[in-house]
């Protein structure tokens, strides 16, 4: 068996050990799990042991993956929640922090490679804090729809971004077909607000427990619409994968709460048991350690983009920010604003693809993306633990009684 091979039996029993390993640090640290997936990715791949090396399955699996944490990030926003004002805020602030991310990438890289490192700085990973949040049942407080909106913005315009300035077109043309997909997709999503979904959700119940599974059929199926929409138009895949979770969102929303729930489970079983962690795993596997290494100007860039993270998505965030928020609330929000992988991942690619950024610049600017994803959460939900805990506490309460 090729090292490749051994690939596809060796991550799934990693997949398995991820989760063990972070219940059993659990009463002493709570890490996110993504942490122990790519640190076992590293391990086995050849930068390390070597055992498992990149492939075209692990490859194709991989952007299944990626696809599929987008498109749960899209499904799982309220915009309605966050409409408005949130939406406005964390707009500007991504505009900010692109700005002062091609600042810093001015004086780094030339060129197109300053747009990918901006891109890059000023990206948040909504798919990755979900899971986190909703684990510690933030999501449907005011500290989570804030934390929403921000990586919303934060995944969703870096999208827009890449799909204009690093598209092989022209940036005129990339904008027009960019543009043709947003009508494209907003008729979609206007036909799902529209149609009645009484029979489509009749349909989706009766087959929850047969073998014609049509709600994850249906579901793969607007993921491979959407996403194929995105290549053919030559755009970023993970637009297609984001959009598709937000039509996913509006079909299901006059759905029988316990249908929808089920529906869901079998999603996130799909997503966060199967292809999201390959997507983590063979993010560590094929992360370039021995460049990284060779480079003593791009090892000291790692720590130096992975304060540029926290000061860029971090002063960005604090423009969204509720009035009232308290000195851990904010320093919370930043670091969580300030946690990007999968956009840095998915950029830095094309810029080495293109020719337009070093190989050696890309793996410090994902070896950053993998600090800031162990550090930036873990301490977030440690300061904000105690806050959290006293919010549940007064909600428990009676009115009067606080």
């Amino acid at each position: 068996m090729t090292a490749s091979e051994i690939g596809l039996v060796l991550l799934p029993l990693l997949a398995v050990a991820a989760p063990l390993l972070a219940r059993g640090i659990r009463p002493v640290l709570r890490v996110p799990i993504i942490v122990f997936e790519l640190v076992l990715g590293i391990i086995v791949g050849p930068a390390v042991l070597g055992w498992v090396a990149p492939g075209e399955v692990l490859d194709k699996l991989s952007d299944l993956g990626l696809a599929m944490l987008f498109f749960m990030a899209g499904s799982e926003i309220d915009f309605r929640a966050i409409a408005g004002r949130p939406l406005v805020r964390s707009s500007l602030g991504w505009l900010l922090g692109l700005m002062l991310g091609i600042g810093i990438g001015f004086l780094i890289a030339p060129d197109t490679g300053m747009i990918v490192i901006g891109i890059a700085l000023s990206s948040t990973a909504l798919g990755t804090l979900m899971p986190i949040l909703r684990d510690a049942r933030e999501l449907g407080t005011p500290f989570g729809k804030t934390v929403t909106a921000i990586g919303a913005v934060g995944e969703f315009l870096p999208l827009i971004a890449i799909s204009i300035f690093l598209s092989t077109r022209r940036a005129p043309v990339a904008a027009a077909i960019l543009l043709t997909f947003v009508v494209l997709a907003a008729l979609v999503i206007l036909i799902a607000r529209r149609a009645p979904h009484g029979r489509l959700h009749a349909f989706f119940a009766a087959t929850l427990h047969t073998s014609d599974q049509f709600g994850v059929r249906f579901v793969l199926m607007l993921i491979a619409g959407l996403v194929g929409l995105s290549v053919v138009l030559d755009l970023d895949m993970l637009l297609g994968a984001f959009v598709a979770g937000a039509v996913w969102r509006i079909i299901m929303a006059r759905a029988p709460e316990s249908d929808a729930a089920a529906v869901e489970s079998k999603l996130e079983a799909i997503a966060f048991g199967f292809l999201v962690p390959i997507f983590f795993l063979y993010t560590g596997v094929t992360f370039e350690l021995g460049v990284l290494l060779a480079s003593p100007l791009a090892l000291s860039l790692v720590p130096l983009f992975l304060i540029a993270l926290l000061v860029i998505r971090g002063a960005a965030a604090q423009l969204s920010a509720s009035r009232g928020a308290g000195l851990r609330e904010r320093t919370a929000l930043g670091m969580l604003a300030a946690t990007g992988l999968p956009i840095i991942v998915a950029v830095t690619a094309i810029g080495v693809d293109e020719g337009v950024l070093d190989s050696a610049i890309a793996a410090a600017l994902v070896g950053a993306g993998m600090l800031s994803v162990l550090i930036y959460p873990l301490v977030a939900m440690i300061l904000r633990g105690d806050r959290a805990r006293l919010d549940a506490a007064e909600q428990a309460l009676p009115q009067g009684e606080l």
